[in-house]
């Protein structure tokens, strides 16, 4: 690809930080400038696709398997390349921000991948953006060891978990970085600087720069990140294909592109994995004005739906038959101290990830270190010694359009806890997140923005098919901010409120709450020049 000459540089407009010089250099700045400017207009392109695409999905237009690319899903010969170093086994992967104590104990976990989350697991201070690079960049350097206040000490292990970095969605900005009067995309500056400090670093360790792909809707959405690793590895010298990226699959209309998304990633794909709460809340805001996709609590909403075990087995099915690997999806469960709490929901997680290995997944992903030994124990009585079960092809698996999208076989009204429920978690998520928290503990489950999504946008199904009312919601969100208020009186309930009734009870339903989060309630760009 062409390089076309930089107009100007890249303006930092947040306010500087501890160590924010090792992160931010000139060079560093140039390279994402450079990675901006050449996508910019195609990054705009496919957010207005999403939008015509939904448009038409609302207006009634069918969804199915794309006709223009049936040549390719028959054809039974290409591939993706072979597992990259490091990526070889991952049958347990654990997930979270790029924290450093967090860091620490994934690492040290005993999970072969840790993916180090700047999405749905970080709230997109200045702060947490920059002090994740950071993090990387000392956990690779090993030199991440420290002993908090308390006395307690985090030191890295022998053996250490292989990393995979998820960038944010394309649909968001990075405020604190303009070029040209405008900001950078939040997607390329989580990827460039991770990709500038870290890859050469992580090839002479052994690995690679490796990374999972969120939130993409179809192969064009692929095609791009494809081009964004091409032209990364042409400006660092970096041999073609040493980027590997998992995407995953958790957009109701990604699902019927599985085939030409690993296709268009064919050189740079790590597989596929089942982003399983994404997918619930795509499903809803794409359908939620339709009758005929009213789902019940999300409790209630368990993998072995139909809809569900037809988008997994479609999945596994999918990447076995192109040499990819399939990840299964998240065990949310936080560990209690209550031990016959505790027993059950490990009880739960491991028919899940049973579920998952016999279907033939080759690996599944935990919230929680706590949670690592019940997957790997699932896992290894799957396995044994061998790395991946690649070689269950899934032939018995024929997935239907109809089947993907089966939902009002398990459709039933809201429970009067169901809402109070989505209230109290979206609400409480809200305020973490607003405060710089993006993995938050709530009631027994690690909730992310993903989850707090699912809450939101089920209150905006229920009200506009008159399952529920407004006035009861607004009872159970004031019954709630005055709880929150008792709870931790530095909670920004207000604030918090306020998101919430912005992105669930307004007429037409925003297709993601963090823009209205970021833009409103943190730290802005003026703030930050002060």
């Amino acid at each position: 690809m062409p390089l076309s000459p930089l107009t100007s540089s890249v303006q930092v407009l947040g306010a500087p930080g501890e160590r924010h010089e090792e992160i931010l250099t000139p060079e560093a700045l140039e390279f994402i400038g450079r990675l901006d400017t050449a996508f910019a207009d195609r990054r705009r392109e496919v957010l207005k696709e999403r939008h015509r695409r939904s448009g038409h999905l609302a207006g009634g237009t069918p969804l199915g398997f794309p006709l223009a690319t049936r040549a390719l899903r028959e054809d039974p010969h290409w591939r993706v390349a072979p597992p990259a170093p490091g990526l070889t086994d991952r049958r347990v992967e654990i997930t979270g921000p790029p924290e450093r104590r967090m860091a620490v104990n994934a690492l040290n976990s005993g999970a072969k991948v840790w993916m180090a989350d700047f999405e749905d697991a970080t709230a997109p201070t200045w702060t947490n953006v920059i002090g994740g690079q950071l993090t990387l960049l000392d956990v690779i350097e090993r030199r991440i060891d420290f002993t908090t206040p308390e006395g307690k000490e985090y030191r890295l292990g022998a053996q250490l978990a292989t990393i995979m970095v998820r960038p944010r969605g394309w649909h968001l900005l990075e405020e604190h970085l303009e070029i040209d009067g405008r900001p950078l995309s939040a997607s390329l500056v989580d990827f460039g600087l991770y990709f500038f400090h870290c890859a050469q670093r992580q090839i002479d360790a052994g690995h690679g720069p490796y990374f999972y792909l969120p939130k993409l809707e179809n192969r064009y959405e692929a095609r791009l990140w494809n081009d964004v690793f091409l032209l990364a590895q042409e400006l660092l010298g970096i041999p073609r294909g040493t980027v590997r990226a998992t995407v995953l699959i958790e957009t109701i209309t990604a699902a019927f592109e599985m085939e030409e998304i690993l296709h268009e990633l064919r050189e740079h794909s790590a597989g596929l994995n089942a982003g399983r709460w994404d997918y619930l809340f795509s499903l809803i805001k794409t359908f939620g004005h339709r009758t005929d996709f009213q789902l019940p609590d999300r409790a209630a909403v368990t993998m072995t739906a139909p809809f569900m075990r037809a988008y997994t087995e479609l999945l596994v099915r999918t990447c076995h038959r192109r040499g990819a690997q399939a990840i299964g999806g998240m065990a949310a469960h936080v560990p209690s101290r209550d031990a016959e709490a505790n027993a059950a929901a490990l009880a739960k997680v491991r028919l899940d990830k049973e579920r998952e290995a016999e279907d033939g997944f080759d690996g599944s992903w935990v919230a929680h270190p706590g949670l690592v030994p019940v997957c790997r124990e699932v896992f290894d009585g799957v396995l044994g010694e061998r790395p991946n079960q690649l070689d269950r092809t899934r032939e018995d698996v024929e997935i239907t359009a109809a089947d993907l999208l089966s939902v009002r076989r398990i459709a039933a009204p809201p429970t009067r806890e169901g809402i109070r429920s989505n209230v109290a978690v979206a609400l409480r998520y809200f305020d973490a997140w607003l405060r710089g928290s993006g993995a938050v503990a709530l009631y027994g489950l690690m909730e992310d923005a993903a989850t707090a999504e699912i809450a939101r946008v089920q209150i905006w199904q229920w009200l506009r098919h008159d399952r529920t009312d407004r006035a009861t919601v607004l009872d159970l969100l004031d019954a709630e901010c005055a709880a929150l208020e008792e709870e931790d009186p530095s909670a920004r309930v207000a604030e918090a409120r306020e998101v919430f009734v912005n992105t669930a009870l307004t007429p037409r339903l925003p297709a993601f709450f963090t823009p209205e989060a970021y833009t409103r309630h943190l730290v802005s760009r003026t703030e930050n020049r002060s």
